[in-house]
């Protein structure tokens, strides 16, 4: 069995949108994966399988999802290793950085022109560094302030982000 690390997008956002963890973890179980837990209510889920192909588990869980929820919740998920390295990006991105970063997990990964592209939006105040599955924003000033965040979300695709410290307490907890 791997350890895999699912992220929800778009969950537990107005009164329409509601997953609660329980509800998460009885609909991942629902789909036959085992080891399942949640970490705090923002839509992070483990669970192990034997299943290997990425797109395959996605598939599984959003499925299972739509079905419990009423509402397509996509998915992104990461085996435990991809997140670690995602992780170890974060901390090396981030060495000597004193603001705020967050981290974009990617259902694919972006092509070499779309992560040139992104890169070259950097500025002082505002980096953009991307890790294989990942974009990585370092800010100086708030989120709510950030001039990037459109264009970033712009060339992605389908994504979730989470701050860099919930990235790093999950790769702690569950890799």
């Amino acid at each position: 069995m791997t350890t895999y690390v699912g992220f929800l997008r778009a969950i537990n956002l107005g009164a329409t949108r509601k997953f609660p963890k329980e509800a998460i973890v009885a609909a991942t179980e629902g789909a036959r994966f085992s080891g399942v837990a949640t970490h705090i209510n923002t839509g992070n889920v483990r669970l192990e399988t034997a299943m290997r192909s990425r797109a395959r588990i996605e598939a599984a869980l959003e499925k299972a999802y739509l079905a419990d929820r009423g509402f397509a919740v996509p998915t992104i998920v990461y085996r435990a290793d991809e997140l670690a390295e995602v992780a170890a990006d974060a901390d090396r991105f981030g060495d000597g950085h004193e603001g705020k970063h967050y981290v974009w997990l990617l259902k694919e990964e972006p092509t070499a022109t779309v992560r040139d592209d992104l890169e070259a939006l950097s500025t002082d105040q505002e980096r953009v560094r991307l890790s294989t599955r990942a974009v990585h924003l370092l800010l100086d000033g708030g989120y709510l302030d950030a001039t990037l965040l459109k264009p970033v979300e712009k060339q992605i695709g389908v994504a979730t982000n989470r701050n860099a410290t919930v990235i790093r307490a999950l790769v702690q907890k569950w890799c």
